[in-house]
């Protein structure tokens, strides 16, 4: 408070110089100057690298009427454009009234700008600022993950007819007919299969090993080895899925050349990277079990007990035909997973998931792991854990007293949350919906709900469990009808709230907004997890997942949840590691896991996405 008093009462601040920094914003920039209502334009001069700086022989003055805006020139694939960044002058006396205000920092899309409020920032200190790596610079985490492994890079080895094509298409959310490599004729193990709708993984596939055939088991090892030894994590392979179809009775499941490959992993041959043996089509074996039944038998049995039978049945041959006969030739510990893409199935595929993440985790470094997370569209519950791993490496570790936020606007600060969050979850969003200024506006105007002091009926207190299935289930079904547009509670385009404008300081409100947005939107974007079923997004799922979650009990939960935290903090100073552990808690209590999304889905009426509408 005493801060915005005195920034009120000065009628100058001084403008000593300006840097712009564009080296993570993907266009080509040719120049910038500073425009203010009083001064002529002031070209920047261009400096190493990609930036832009100017230092004032005298320094600008400005006042609280004034307007101050950079404006950039950069090309485009028709001509040049120019872009405006206006400056707030209220934040800037704010910055420069405080006094550590030295440097006032503002974020606007990858464009990073320092404006020197001292005569003592030298242009060493404003490049420090800048610069990738400094606590001053707002980079997402995720940002710094994707550069050292941008996706996630599997082998898928297996006869045609295995169902390869099926499992890539439920596991990573495309259609396999959109996977497309860049050479012509056969397929090499070498091409690199890639999609447009999840850009988040890459497929190298090779056929199975048939009898007498010694040229693909060679091709296989070598090309591991090459991958291996290659020295950058994005260019390893991360995991290998060997698939077989789970044969008849009697049936054999390895033939030699699988047998020689199991046997070069088991002698540490292929190296670290993890091999995940996947049998293929168990809904099948499940039918064969039930036809095979006595019925006269089932006469005294309920539906439950005659399917657990038939399971019973299932596991005794799998044992038999399949697991037996591969953990004796590679051993007990050799991971395996028994799957179906058919309807129903859906938990032997996130168990899939669950294991490898769990195999690369152990095996590689921690990014290979997460973007193991963010690569699948399977798991929410697995998107869950990654997104408090991201979180942990910089942002929420330090909610309350975050130095990477000093000087910054809180919106900047939200927006790197964002960020984070949003690219964990890695939807088909080629529109950019999520990271859209309009969705952005919307989730800040949600935070403003929660007031210093405002309570939440204690009454409700309701998980993420089976008793919130139905729930969020009715209402999205309620919502769904294609007839009339979603009206949103909140609505966007309208005025943001003033607090997104101030800068960043510690206090118990400012820590309340911050754990309410990271819930909120994880919250949020798990309800449309559900909704869009790795189908592209549009505003109107978009909508109708903010609106299913505002009209559940969860949301007025959450509130309720951080308020009573923040009520037992005495120290803000000492809130940090609290905090960190506060909002993990939270997010384990509302995950939903594999039974659940399972149940959830089955519950909820189909939507339709084909058509879209504005916000």
């Amino acid at each position: 408070m005493a801060n915005t008093v005195h920034a009120s009462t000065v009628s100058s601040c001084s403008i000593f110089g300006i840097t712009v920094d564009f080296t993570n914003w993907s266009k080509t920039v040719e120049s910038a100057e500073v425009r203010t209502s009083k001064h002529p334009p002031i070209e920047l001069e261009r400096e190493a690298g990609k930036s832009l700086r100017h230092m004032f022989d005298l320094p600008m003055v400005i006042s609280h009427e004034d307007t101050f805006s950079l404006r950039i020139r950069y090309k485009e694939s028709f001509g040049m454009k120019t872009k405006d960044i206006a400056f707030d002058p209220d934040v800037i006396f704010l910055v420069s009234s405080a006094s550590e205000g030295q440097e006032y920092i503002k974020s606007h899309e990858e464009i990073t700008i320092v404006v020197a409020l001292s005569g003592n920032t030298s242009p060493e200190q404003s490049e420090q600022s800048i610069s990738t790596g400094q606590s001053h610079t707002l980079l997402a985490t995720t940002s710094e993950i994707f550069r050292s492994c941008p996706q996630f890079r599997i082998l898928v080895i297996g006869k045609t007819g295995v169902g390869k094509s099926s499992l890539i298409n439920h596991v990573f959310g495309v259609d396999t007919t959109s996977v497309a490599h860049d050479k012509s004729g056969e397929a090499s193990i070498d091409d690199e299969f890639v999609s447009s709708q999840n850009d988040r993984f890459v497929l190298h596939d090779s056929k199975g090993f048939e009898p007498g055939e010694q040229d693909n088991l060679k091709i296989v090892r070598d090309f591991i080895g090459r991958r291996s030894a290659m020295p950058d994590l994005k260019d390893q392979l991360h995991v290998v899925l060997l698939c077989f179809e789970i044969p008849r009775a009697g049936g054999r499941l390895l033939e030699t050349g699988t047998e020689e490959f199991l046997e070069s992993k088991r002698d540490g041959t292929l190296g670290k990277v993890p091999v995940i043996v996947v049998l293929t089509k168990y809904d099948m074996l499940i039918e064969r079990m039930e036809r095979n039944l006595d019925e006269a038998s089932l006469d005294e049995l309920s539906d439950e007990e005659i399917e657990e039978l038939v399971k019973n049945k299932a596991e005794a041959e799998l044992q038999d035909t399949c697991i037996g006969p591969l953990e004796e030739l590679a051993g007990s510990d050799i991971p395996h997973a028994t799957i179906s893409t058919a309807k129903g199935y859906k938990e032997t595929l996130t168990d899939l998931i669950q294991i490898t993440e769990s195999c690369v985790n152990e095996h590689l470094v921690p990014e290979a792991a997460v973007m193991t997370s963010i690569a699948q569209r399977m798991h929410p519950g697995l998107k869950t854990e990654a997104l408090i791993n991201v979180g942990k490496q910089k942002y929420w570790k330090a909610l309350a007293s975050c130095p990477k936020f000093k000087n910054y606007q809180i919106q900047d600060c939200l927006r790197v949350l964002h960020t984070d969050i949003v690219d964990v979850w890695n939807f088909r969003d080629p529109h950019h919906h999520l990271h859209s200024q309009e969705f952005r506006e919307l989730m800040m105007n949600m935070v403003d709900k929660i007031q210093a002091g405002s309570t939440v009926d204690p009454t409700k207190t309701l998980t993420f469990g089976l008793s919130m299935v139905g729930t969020i289930a009715g209402i999205v079904s309620a919502l769904a009808a294609p007839a009339a547009p979603i009206v949103l509670p909140i609505a966007v385009g309208a005025v943001l709230v003033v607090w997104v404008h101030e800068v960043y300081k510690m206090t118990h409100v400012v820590l309340q907004r911050f754990m309410a947005y990271i819930m909120h939107l994880t919250l949020v974007l798990q309800t449309l997890f559900i909704v869009s079923e790795s189908r592209e997004l549009t505003r109107r799922a978009i909508k109708l997942a903010v609106n299913s979650y505002l009209a559940s009990p969860i949301s007025g939960e959450v509130l309720n949840k951080i308020q009573d935290y923040d009520k037992q903090l005495t120290i803000l100073e000492r809130a940090d590691s609290d905090t960190l552990d506060k909002i993990e808690e939270m997010m384990q209590f509302y995950k939903i896991d594999a039974a659940q999304i399972s149940n959830l889905q089955a519950n909820t009426s189909h939507v339709d996405l084909s058509s879209d509408e504005p916000w």
